[in-house]
């Protein structure tokens, strides 16, 4: 089976989905609010800066980097998703650029940038991330920076989901994460990272690790047994302590 293909076809059928979410609220955005969280927000300074976002879905969090200033251009395996990403840009007049590709062939059409950012359920898609890694480092500029937020590959334990990579995709049929989901579901396939795993791809790319945080909650209600806090932040617990839910990671290229 082919990942690329079969990954394609379901981001695809979950786009449609995505666009009229209660979760994405396109309507909110377009109304001026911003799809970043707190965490990316508090911990990334975009503007004026040029910066690459991989694997950006429809362009929501690529045009709200746009809107603090950046030169931003986002990758999506999706035609469907560019194709509405471009349409995002057009309402709301911001400047940005789409390009459809996949991760690893996305190299050689870019030019170096000043940030490459990822977030959020984006790695699980990539089978190898020692050639994710090289090309992150491809696309930088020297002295420029990586930045990623994502969920904490503890929490899959929770899913029933191996920790570590087994080389081996996870292949299953699934509704999407949307409240809107309805009864449609699609063929998936999936890998678990450990964070051994990102962490040392990073430095064997020869980036440089600047820091790497762990947060004990989750800026979405995109698991089972969540429970909201009164900050917005939702968080899970184990025998009454707070399971990791996300990590953030800053990495430079040596200038």
């Amino acid at each position: 089976m082919d990942y690329l293909t079969t990954n394609k076809i379901a981001w695809d059928a979950r786009t449609r989905v995505h666009l009229t979410s209660d979760f994405y609220d396109v309507e909110g955005f377009l109304n001026g609010n911003t799809s970043l969280t707190e965490i990316e927000l508090n911990e990334l300074a975009v503007a004026g800066k040029s910066l690459l976002h991989l694997q950006c879905h429809f362009g929501l969090d690529t045009l709200s980097w746009a809107r603090m200033g950046a030169k931003v251009t986002g990758v999506d395996l999706s035609e469907v998703a560019i194709a509405e990403a471009h349409k995002l840009a057009l309402q709301t007049q911001l400047s940005a650029e789409f390009i459809c590709s996949d991760v690893y062939s996305v190299a050689g059409k870019v030019e170096p940038q000043d940030i490459v950012f990822t977030s959020y359920g984006a790695i699980v898609w990539l089978p190898d991330l020692t050639l994710w890694a090289q090309t992150i480092a491809a696309c930088l500029k020297p002295g420029g920076q990586f930045y990623m937020a994502e969920f904490h590959p503890a929490q899959q334990l929770f899913d029933g989901y191996s920790y570590f990579n087994r080389g081996e995709p996870d292949i299953e049929q699934e509704g999407t994460y949307t409240e809107n989901a309805g009864d449609e579901q699609q063929t998936l396939m999936c890998w678990s990272h450990s964070l051994s795993e990102v962490i040392n791809a990073l430095l064997q790319a020869g980036l440089v690790l600047e820091f790497f945080h762990e947060f004990a909650f989750s800026p979405y209600n995109c698991f089972a047994g969540l429970e909201a806090q009164a900050d917005g932040r939702y968080v899970l617990t184990h025998q009454g302590q707070h399971v990791p839910l996300v990590y953030s990671i800053s990495a430079r290229k040596p200038a």
